[in-house]
């Protein structure tokens, strides 16, 4: 008989398509143990399922992880739904998970997922209707067991943060029959007292069972309709229950929910003293400016001080004065001897002057000058003007 020789990859891939190719293999559900368990950062799950004698390879991809509504953990029992394949690389063959459930609460699952359905339909779970939660709450409401760790958490945080803070516990089952109708009678208590700001519902953690009474549907009502805000702090951070997504929010345990709703005093003074610092820098800065402010249009003001104008103007006055008397006395100097010679002219074409070598003007009544005999004659009264006056005379004519 002929027998062909195979490469590993050959093997590996017949191996391969006959396990895709099984009905059985390729849509299976699978029960037992986790173990090994690694959340990869790229959002893939590894672990292991094993019983008594066995165990198997799984891997669930990001997009299945991303549809689970717990987180699974080492020793937690499962029931898984996928196929088997094998990962030819390796030449190893591994089930590839597709969902997850515990084992033995599918019921509670089903019940809580129908129930969250619903409820989210009725918009109790919108961020639009979620209170604020107040940043210096004085007064908080607690509602949990009066005996559990949860209540002890709750208080060591707030004795760390802040001693100030006042704390009213409403002894409360948080488990059972009965335990719904109690948290409910607590936030009515609560929402009737004026000076309360804040109400925390806690619970330590525990299986799905022990925190069954969380997701009660009138309890949700409840506090979607509480005037307080509420912040629950149910269980571990893996445990989710209904009333967290009711709540106005949600922290992952007890003293988580504490850590959100009570102040730190010393954070808060702190606070205070950085606003204080910075009001003092503010305003001495401020002072500061205003002072170089000042200084400078105090400095600009001396600089253009009119009185400093004003003595800076006298100096000038003075230039400008003696520039002009300089000037007027030139001007008056060249104006006396241009009038010397103007004068010495007239004096040198003065016809007065002729009179001081015996000559004399003749004048008729009209002041007109005779200088003809002929003249004269036609004349009986004139006037003699010589060097030393005027003298009137009258004329007699004699016949020749």
């Amino acid at each position: 008989m002929y027998i062909k020789t195979l490469t590993v990859s050959d093997i590996n891939r017949y191996i391969k398509k006959t396990l895709d190719n099984d009905f059985i293999l390729g849509n299976c559900s699978v029960k037992g143990e986790v173990s090994n368990f690694k959340f990869h950062s790229s959002g893939h799950m590894y672990f292991s399922l094993k019983d008594k004698f066995s165990k198997i390879n799984c891997i669930m991809f990001k997009s299945s992880v991303e549809r689970l509504n717990f987180m699974p953990g080492d020793g937690m029992k499962v029931i898984v739904k996928g196929r088997i394949s094998l990962y030819e690389k390796e030449g190893v063959y591994q089930l590839y998970c597709s969902e997850m459930k515990p084992e033995g609460m599918g019921e509670l699952y089903l019940a809580f997922e129908k129930l969250k359905i619903e409820l989210e339909k009725k918009g109790l779970f919108d961020i639009s209707h979620k209170k604020k939660i107040p940043i210096y709450a004085k007064k908080i409401g607690v509602i949990t067991s009066p005996t559990g760790a949860a209540v002890k958490d709750i208080i060591n945080v707030t004795r760390r943060r802040n001693k100030k803070i006042e704390l009213l516990i409403y002894p409360s089952l948080v488990q059972g029959t009965g335990a719904s109708d109690n948290i409910i009678k607590g936030i009515e208590a609560f929402n009737s007292m004026e000076d309360v700001e804040l109400i925390i519902i806690a619970r330590g953690g525990g299986s799905i069972e022990e925190l069954w009474c969380f997701n009660d549907e009138k309890l949700a009502e409840v506090v979607y309709s509480s005037k307080k805000p509420i912040i629950t702090g149910v269980g571990h951070e893996i445990d989710y229950t209904i009333v967290d997504f009711v709540s106005d929010m949600r922290a992952p345990t007890p003293s988580a929910a504490a850590e959100i709703g009570v102040f730190s005093l010393e954070e808060y003074v702190q606070k205070i003293l950085n606003y204080k610092n910075k009001l003092y820098n503010s305003v001495k800065n401020t002072v500061n400016d205003k002072k170089n402010r000042l200084a400078f249009v105090k400095k600009t003001l001396e600089v253009n001080n009119p009185l400093t104008y004003i003595a800076n103007e006298y100096e000038n006055i003075d230039k400008i004065k003696e520039s002009l008397d300089f000037k007027m006395k030139v001007t008056i100097n060249e104006k006396k001897e241009k009038l010397g010679k103007i004068n010495a002219l007239l004096s040198a074409h003065n016809p007065l002057n002729i009179l001081n070598k015996g000559y004399c003007i003749i004048e008729d009544e009209q002041k007109n000058v005779i200088s003809s005999i002929e003249e004269l004659n036609k004349k009986y009264k004139v006037d003699i003007t010589m060097k030393d006056g005027t003298s009137k005379v009258e004329l007699i004519h004699y016949k020749k």
